[in-house]
């Protein structure tokens, strides 16, 4: 029996993580469980085809990220073979074109990293960190409200081309469903990856379905892009900030670059609570660093290199810097003082369900954050990420983990809530909660300074865990989405209406 605290984006994903601890499972199990389960349940926002980080922050020792992000496809390819794709425009956050169809999915990495994390920290077989999702797969579920908010806007324009998807997700009016949602295919997928391991996406049977499919339908990823695949472990960002060392994700990911050189820039910043001062400062601190993401970061040849220079540069001199210019999260910290920080997105979803594998594919090269133009990236390399879990070790002994869902909102939400905690003299759930602002097109003619009225998805969703020092364990739910925070203690049994 593990005690730990989980911050998921439903009740079953946290359900996943409390059973995986009452089996004695890690933080890093129990974080593996309960992602499984969202990429089941989060419809629209992620699936198993999808990219992804996982931050570690083991009990004794150096943290790490295992770097699961998608890959360019197109291993072994001419270049004259057709491509299917289309776009999509949508008022979803504020307004947006997207590229979906076949042609449009990059390769997956989440299982991989999955795979990787767990060999190194994790204390269960694999088949029973799987088990929790094949239950919610095989009796279905009813669409949770960040989904059912995500396709109203796109469930006919993006997940209803393709018949497979089309049936899962629409009754017999061809309205989006009320009913309890069951994938053909899914349940039977699971059962197999639970078998075979993580690298079932990659090689053999299932590989096989998901690379045919494509291929037949005009897609660029193949069997060999899949079986190339490897995650890559790396060592984090890591940023002082008072007694808390803050370890996020590094390179080819540049949210973790975002949220490392914002931390820095805010200098401390806010002193105790956030004032109309510290709001301003953490305008210009987004306008700095999201300015710079755009012009430089996004479009660099070596990602990593543009990134040590900018962190250099905010380091070497604040001022001089300040005057220029769809995802699920899953945090758990645990009583032995580790931490594990899982984010994972599918892009808006390229609208398709391989054919006999229940899996909703991911429409990553069509995600314009993600591929921008003018950016060139070859084949079985990775794409540009925005996510940023992040792990974090106080001079106390204490351990935190924490991230976000929302597109370009990670980076900002995730900064405000650490901010607000780390130096601001507010406690985990009140920084989590404090209304946040966002730059919109930093340095754009069209930039737009939005300030949060009420509480709004738009934000961010953030989820947070922390153990203190003396063994406490407390976990946070963002109030702006459907997220579910649960302290397991190992005294009470789930159905407890205490528990």
């Amino acid at each position: 029996m593990t005690s730990l605290a989980v911050a998921a984006p439903n009740p079953a994903a946290a359900n996943a993580a409390e059973d995986v601890a009452r089996s004695g499972g890690s933080a890093v199990d129990a974080a593996i469980a309960a992602a499984l389960v969202a990429m089941v349940n989060e419809v629209g926002l992620v699936s198993l085809s999808s990219g992804g980080f996982v931050g570690v922050q083991p009990a004794t020792g150096a943290a790490y990220t295992v770097d699961g992000w998608v890959d360019r496809p197109g291993l072994g390819r001419t270049g004259d073979e057709p491509v299917e794709t289309w776009d999509v425009s949508t008022a979803y956050g504020g307004g947006v074109t997207i590229t979906i169809g076949p042609g449009s999915v990059a390769t997956h990495g989440s299982l991989a990293a999955f795979g990787e994390a767990h060999a190194r920290d994790g204390r269960l077989a694999w088949r029973e960190l799987v088990a929790p999702a094949i239950d919610v797969a095989r009796g279905g579920f009813r669409l949770g409200s960040a989904s059912r908010y995500y396709l109203r806007y796109v469930h006919e324009s993006v997940f209803g081309w393709d018949p497979e998807s089309h049936r899962a997700l629409h009754d017999a009016h061809g309205r989006l469903t009320e009913e309890r949602v069951v994938v053909a295919d899914l349940a039977a997928t699971l059962e197999h990856i639970a078998a075979v391991g993580p690298r079932a996406l990659h090689e053999g049977d299932l590989a096989r379905l998901i690379a045919t499919d494509l291929q037949e339908r005009g897609g660029l990823l193949g069997a060999a892009d899949l079986a190339a695949y490897t995650p890559v472990v790396r060592p984090p960002l890591t940023t002082r900030v008072g007694r808390w060392r803050l370890a996020t994700t590094p390179p080819p990911s540049v949210g973790g670059v975002v949220v490392a050189s914002m931390l820095r820039l805010l200098d401390g910043h806010p002193l105790a609570g956030w004032d109309e001062d510290d709001v301003e400062h953490l305008v210009r601190v987004q306008r700095a660093v999201l300015g710079h993401r755009r012009e430089v970061l996004e479009t660099a040849h070596d990602l990593d290199a543009a990134s040590r220079a900018w962190l250099d540069r905010v380091d070497a001199d604040h001022r001089a810097v300040l005057e220029s210019g769809s995802t699920a999260h899953v945090s758990v910290t645990d009583a032995d003082g580790a931490a594990c920080s899982i984010t994972v997105s599918s892009g808006y979803g390229a609208g398709m369900i391989a054919a006999g594998t229940g899996i909703w594919l991911n429409n990553c090269l069509g995600e314009p954050e993600l591929n921008p133009a003018g950016r060139h990236v070859p084949a079985g390399s990775r794409l540009l990420s925005n996510m940023a879990p992040t792990v974090g070790r106080h001079d106390d002994g204490s351990t935190l983990a924490i991230g976000s869902p929302g597109a370009d909102r990670i980076t900002t939400a995730i900064v405000s809530a650490l901010a607000g905690f780390v130096s601001g003299g507010l406690d985990l759930a009140a920084a989590v909660a404090h209304p946040r602002v966002h730059v919109h097109g930093a340095g754009l003619p069209d930039e737009e300074v939005r300030a949060e009225e009420e509480l709004s998805m738009y934000f961010g969703g953030v989820g947070a865990t922390l153990t203190r020092g003396d063994g406490g364990l407390e976990a946070v739910a963002d109030p702006r989405r459907e997220g579910v925070a649960r302290v397991v203690d190992g005294v009470r049994p789930r159905d407890d209406p205490a528990a």
